[in-house]
């Protein structure tokens, strides 16, 4: 009879299994963007910022453009405070545990809506946008001294380019420079400085914090200055405008929180240059305004100088979270 040999069994190493802290890391990796999403609301944040364009230019016929702010500023935070009277969870959720900063970016914000306002009232309105989206460029800069971020000569180089589409939109010393062209480029600067920082407020007290400490802090800080500004919409159709600018301007910016928190910047960034037709179509409709030959060409550079800037920050922050996420899935041996 045959007997049944015991077959040595193989030592076949078992997969590692990840411990807690593995799947702790990858509950902190980053959700998957909603690109579609992101794209439905930075469309209706592009038709929000046009809406408001134009209703600052309608404005501005009859009121002073620190009055166009105050009014805007008064009438969101008369808004707010309704809000928060009847929704408790609203309530609850506003913190400012940052004071200082709160009232830093306030401020900032506030002068570039003055410079922006009085910007949009004095010079064409399509002229307006392209200078405005500068801000991007004023951003890479300051990135470096405020945020510690390493910039490298590529970007640098976009950066010269960018500026140098903005010398051909103001062309000094060849014509008139107006002091509106300026007040834009000011605009931007101070934007800039106020969304990088966005970045930290946000996440430490919430987007709708944030917003009202700049809107409340908008409304004081104009009151100072409005010697010789004072004035009502004489109208009711006026009076119409106004609730649009109010309502416009709230709904861009609760558009773009919700775009670039479902979608990704590079994704998004390309479709914000609609505005400049949206606001250019309108400035002739309505105004009968006509872009030239050197403003069309600075609005060329200006636009290839942002995007390659958007586009090439968005490959790096994707190259370091792929970096990340690969490092910390890597299952623990033990």
């Amino acid at each position: 009879m045959f007997r049944n040999k015991a077959r040595p069994r193989r030592s076949c190493p078992l997969p590692s299994r990840p411990n807690h802290s593995t799947f702790r890391r990858m509950e902190m990796l980053p959700a998957p963007r909603d690109n579609l999403r992101g794209i439905a609301w930075i469309l209706f944040s592009v038709l929000a910022a046009s809406g408001m364009s134009v209703a600052v230019r309608e404005l501005s016929g009859g009121l002073d453009s620190r009055m166009i702010v105050l009014l805007r500023a008064t009438l969101s935070s008369a808004a707010i405070l309704a809000l928060l009277a009847t929704l408790p969870r609203l309530r609850a959720s506003l913190r400012f545990t940052r004071p200082a900063t709160h009232i830093t970016r306030g401020l900032l914000i506030a002068l570039s809506t003055h410079l922006g306002f009085y910007t949009l009232a004095e010079i064409p309105l399509a002229t307006a946008a392209i200078l405005f989206f500068t801000a991007p460029i004023f951003a890479t800069i300051l990135a470096g001294p405020l945020l510690g971020e390493h910039v490298g000569p590529r970007r640098w180089a976009a950066v010269a380019a960018g500026f140098a589409g903005a010398l051909i939109i103001l062309r000094p010393g060849v014509g008139d420079l107006h002091p509106a062209m300026l007040a834009a480029l000011g605009s931007s600067a101070f934007f800039a400085i106020a969304l990088l920082q966005s970045r930290g407020l946000a996440e430490a007290d919430g987007p709708f914090s944030a917003f009202t400490s700049s809107v409340i802090i908008t409304a004081l800080a104009t009151l100072p200055f409005m010697s010789g500004g004072w004035g009502l919409p004489p109208t009711g159709f006026a009076w119409a405008i106004t609730g649009l600018l109010v309502i416009t301007g709230a709904a861009r910016g609760i558009a773009d929180i919700q775009a670039y928190r479902h979608g990704e910047a590079s994704i998004l960034g390309p479709i914000t240059y609609l505005r400049l037709v949206l606001v250019g179509l309108a400035g002739y409709l309505f105004y009968g305004e006509i872009i030239d030959g050197p403003t069309l060409i600075g609005a060329a550079i200006i636009i290839a100088s942002t995007l390659y800037i958007s586009q090439r920050a968005a490959r790096q922050a994707q190259n370091r979270r792929r970096a990340a996420s690969a490092a910390e899935i890597v299952p623990s041996s033990r």
